[in-house]
């Protein structure tokens, strides 16, 4: 994925002009917090249009079942509902990636600013935090929450805008989840399609208010590491 030295552990130092081989450095992280903002708001985007597919899937089966859809109805929202999730899955995992290479240099710069002692987690867990169970319920948000303290040039800072963020992608990913296994039911009826397009819906209004506070962090984090390196070189 791109990350040099991703299980090394941390290492302190300044920003400096040193060369690759040398001490680290402070790397920008402008162009991939760009990136990384404008993918997660096309997810947002992808999520929208899986709610309307789900509500679609739902009033064609039930006109279906009224007499008021035929067969060839049914089909065009199942082949609209398979567009719509393998794109913004596409994308998705797009963003996934963009973002923690974004976050893997801004842990770093962080630990150039701040020192390693004011990282509760070794370097390892910026990316392996997402993926390990269990684990994945708090890591990830110790290692945001430390690298925004860290990268803040007055301290302390008020963490809460993290701290909600992370509450919202909680929440949501378990309605995520359950929505999930309405739709992997053996048999699911009509009144669990629209259970299903309810918890879609919430979703999906969960993780537009955690996307927007992502992008609100990144850009924070950005700004603060860019401001403080300019103000080191001067």
């Amino acid at each position: 994925m791109g990350f040099g030295g991703i299980m090394d552990g941390p290492q302190q130092g300044t920003p400096t002009s040193a060369s690759p081989a040398g001490p680290e450095r402070y790397r920008t992280v402008s162009g991939t917090a760009a990136a990384a903002a404008t993918l997660i708001l096309l997810v947002l985007v992808g999520e929208v249009l899986i709610s309307v597919s789900d509500w679609g899937i739902y009033h064609v089966v039930h006109d279906y079942k009224a007499g008021a859809a035929t067969v060839a109805d049914l089909e065009a929202a199942d082949s609209f509902s398979r567009l719509v999730s393998i794109t913004t899955v596409v994308v998705w995992i797009s963003a996934g990636v963009v973002f923690l290479v974004w976050l893997w240099r801004a842990r770093v710069n962080a630990e150039l600013f701040g020192g390693t002692a004011a990282q509760r987690r070794s370097r390892s867990w910026v990316v392996g935090g997402w993926f390990t169970p269990v684990a994945n319920l708090w890591v990830p948000y110790q290692v945001v929450s430390d690298i925004w303290k860290a990268s803040a040039a007055r301290r302390p800072v008020p963490g809460g805008l993290v701290m909600v963020w992370w509450a919202l992608l909680v929440t949501s990913t378990v309605i995520g989840r359950a929505v999930a296994q309405l739709y992997l039911a053996e048999e699911i009826t009509e009144e669990g399609l629209r259970s299903a397009a309810n918890l879609s819906t919430l979703g999906t209004v969960l993780d537009a208010a955690a996307g927007v506070l992502v992008v609100l962090i990144i850009r924070r984090i950005t700004a603060w590491q860019t401001q403080r390196l300019v103000q080191s070189a001067v």
